[in-house]
């Protein structure tokens, strides 16, 4: 049988063995000078052939969960702490302590952790009579239970789990949102120049991490790039000591786990602690918001009219002076109708990137030209529902500069409409909702309405929104 060996400093080897199986502090307490030799039986596996093991498995026969019987091993540097209750009888290793690659979450029926088991702490894993499967869609390491994967019991945790003397700086591995994939998950990575969503963040409706009436479980905040308008969910546990604190207002950098949320169909990202937020730069990039407010009165000329009748159902939107951009992805806005439990009002224009296979998915549609000088108390309204919006985003906007050439749309400065009222993820998928009379009298000047939908990053998890009855009037 192979055998890896691992000097370490200590007194005797029985000491070092006693030391791990008892010890619940943070540190070992060894003398220098001396070193004693640690054998552990079997063969080094990296993280990521424990992942293609289990792939193949299941790729071979379906069984989405592998047993090892045989003294195998992984070798990887803690990168959770539950010291601050936002982790629970999990611990999260990854291979290596700077920029790591892949990781895996260990069951362990035990809590705490983190005096055990500190940040940075590099530790071994013995997997024999362990079972790997994919846990809320992470890979997680545990004991075999039927079809599942359930934690190591407290007795026999230091059976499986030992400890090295190192404890090493964690370095994450600093990518973009819409570069995160599946095979990152359980990995330490940060995010620059992310924001939480202004609606949550700002003013009265400011928002906890985790302390809301309807945080059941864990607290899910919007978090959206400032260069790339991707989005990610800010995941908090409603048992962590800092749930009721007032989430960031500004913008910066966060630290964190990246992973997916209990049903393993949404990315999130998960900090120890709040001080791997580090959202202080109050220069935010939230679009200038154009707010006439709400019209006490509408008039009866039309300016502009869609009610999308006129469109071919599959279709992309065309005609009637609409612009229908793909900013990125491959979603246009097209022509829709249904008749069932999610009744259209007759033909409508969707856009939705759910399994488009669209890393991100940005899709415009712009009125034509509106000239807000040719007449007085001009107003707005439209219908919008959803077919389960997730973590996409709709809004609507209004640009003064844009030239009218398609391609130039991202570069045109756009300004937020913050009375017209859109669907939200919450309301239920068969109503409409109306906008309320949008008041545009206080504009000057001559500019395009649009309709930009923002996908959440993730295609598997990414929302749909219907658009319907756009009146744009005066008196």
């Amino acid at each position: 049988m192979k055998k890896s060996i691992f000097y370490i400093p200590g007194l005797l080897l029985l000491s070092v063995i006693l030391l791990i199986c008892c010890v619940q502090d943070d540190e070992f307490d060894v003398p220098e000078g001396n070193t004693v030799r640690i054998e552990i039986d079997g063969t080094s596996i990296t993280i990521e052939a424990l992942r293609m093991a289990l792939e193949q498995q299941i790729a071979t026969n379906g069984n989405n969960i592998l047993t090892f019987h045989n003294d195998g091993y992984i070798t990887g540097y803690v990168i959770s702490s539950d010291e601050q209750g936002n982790f629970f009888e999990e611990l999260i290793i990854q291979d290596s302590p700077n920029n790591g690659r892949f990781g895996v979450k260990v069951l362990l029926d035990e809590n705490p952790l983190f005096q055990s088991f500190q940040f940075g702490r590099k530790v071994y894993v013995k997997l024999n009579q362990l079972s790997v499967g994919y846990d809320s869609g992470t890979l997680t390491l545990g004991i075999r239970d039927g079809n599942s994967v359930e934690p190591i019991s407290a007795s026999r945790m230091f059976d499986h789990m030992i400890r090295d003397t190192i404890v090493e700086e964690i370095i994450p591995a600093t990518i973009s949102i819409p570069e995160l994939t599946p095979d990152r998950t359980n990995t330490y990575i940060q995010l620059d120049d992310v924001q939480f969503n202004r609606n949550i963040a700002l003013g009265e409706d400011r928002v906890t991490y985790a302390g809301e009436p309807g945080d059941e479980f864990d607290g899910e905040r919007l978090l959206e790039s400032c260069l790339d308008n991707s989005t990610i969910i800010f995941s908090t546990s409603t048992f962590s000591n800092f749930k009721s604190v007032l989430i960031a207002e500004g913008k910066g950098s966060i630290d964190g786990i990246f992973t997916y949320n209990f049903f393993g169909d949404e990315f999130n990202i998960v900090v120890n602690d709040l001080s791997s937020v580090r959202l202080d730069d109050p220069d935010r990039c939230d679009p200038i918001e154009v707010d006439c407010g709400v019209a006490a009165s509408v008039g009866s000329s039309i300016i502009f009219s869609e009610y999308f009748e006129s469109q071919i159902e599959g279709e992309p939107i065309s005609g009637n002076g609409w612009t229908n951009y793909i900013e990125s992805g491959t979603e246009l806005w097209e022509a829709y109708f249904d008749d069932g439990t999610n009744a259209s009002l007759g033909i409508l224009a969707r856009i939705g990137s759910f399994n488009s296979g669209d890393e991100s998915s940005i899709g415009w549609l712009v009125t034509p030209e509106i000239d807000f000088d040719a007449q007085n108390g001009e107003s707005l309204n439209f219908k919008t529902s959803n077919s389960f919006a997730d973590g996409s985003i709709l809004e609507v906007l209004i640009s003064f500069d844009w030239d009218g050439n398609p391609d130039s749309i991202p570069l045109a400065t756009w300004n937020l409409l913050p009375s017209a009222i859109i669907v939200e993820n919450e309301d239920f998928f068969g109503d409409w909702i109306f906008s309320e009379n949008v008041d545009l009298s206080c504009l000057d000047g001559s500019g395009h309405i649009a309709w930009k939908y923002t996908g959440s990053g993730d295609e598997d998890f990414d929302g749909t929104y219907e658009l319907d009855e756009i009146n744009i009037l005066s008196e």
